[in-house]
């Protein structure tokens, strides 16, 4: 038998690490003295530690490697958790080249730029219910006039959460506007006079913030959709204008004014 010194030196692995295999149950020594509590092994365990290590290496969990050498591993089990590795470890480089992806558009448009600009995030939006009402208006300036209309609709609903812009014109027009503007709900109720409730689908969008006046929001628009483009998604649905902080008196100049643009969106 060899003390757990020895059998650390022929393994090359370390005490520390062979002590925290005993605990898992991965490695017990051959014999525990009961008086003086060392360890030892013997050299026929070698071959269950490269086992050990060599799935480590490849990634796999602890628990997992404790399951796989107490159930046995033949080669079929050992293929079929080879193939699992693998898949797992795809999804890993996919979601590092997509924040490596992220990561250079960044540094471009700050180089295009030569500032940090507005951050632009990826979320992804549950289903939401929204009580709205849409009509084409003549102008972007004029959708205030659209959504004092809703408001004076709502009643007690207009408390029910953030109020929302939605336009669903494909292409950017500066007459004619299709838009929505609606109050998100916390469930559903019936719809009444012009006002239409239903539920938002879900979607994966991208979203910045503005912080300021609504007569500046374009620039927002601006970084979001040079984001948007460099980082090689397209629109996938109606822009939202979600209005996390709205100033009273309403004014499209006050700075205080605190805007959330999400574009739906989905790889090119």
């Amino acid at each position: 038998m060899l003390k757990i010194g020895e059998f650390s030196s022929l393994s090359q692995v370390s005490i520390k690490t062979l002590r925290y295999y005993d605990e898992m149950g991965l490695l017990r020594p051959v014999r525990t003295d009961p008086e003086s509590g060392y360890r030892y092994y013997s050299a026929s365990q070698l071959a269950r530690l490269h086992r050990i290590l060599a799935l480590r290496e490849l990634g796999f969990p602890l628990d997992r490697i404790g399951q796989a050498l107490e159930e046995g591993i033949s080669a079929d089990a050992l293929r079929g958790m080879l193939r699992l590795r693998r898949v797992e470890q795809e999804e890993r480089v996919q979601e590092e080249g997509e924040t490596l992806d992220r990561v250079n558009a960044r540094l471009r448009l700050i180089e295009m730029e030569g500032v940090m600009g507005n951050e632009v995030v990826i979320k992804h939006i549950a289903p939401q219910w929204i009580a709205s009402l849409r009509e084409n208006i003549p102008a972007h300036r004029l959708i205030g006039g659209l959504i004092a209309r809703l408001y004076g609709m709502l009643g007690p609903l207009a408390s029910e959460g953030p109020g929302v812009a939605l336009f669903h014109d494909t292409e950017f027009k500066e007459q004619d506007i299709d838009a929505e503007v609606g109050v998100y709900l916390k469930r559903a109720t019936a719809s009444r006079e012009q006002l239409k409730v239903y539920q938002l689908p879900a979607a994966t969008v991208a979203s910045v913030i503005h912080h300021g006046a609504f007569d500046h929001i374009g620039e927002a628009y601006a970084a979001l959709l040079r984001w948007v483009e460099i980082n090689n998604y397209r629109q996938a649905g109606p822009t939202r204008e979600l209005f996390l902080h709205v100033s009273a008196p309403v004014t499209r100049q006050d700075p205080s004014n605190v805007t959330e643009i999400q574009v739906p969106v989905e790889k090119n």
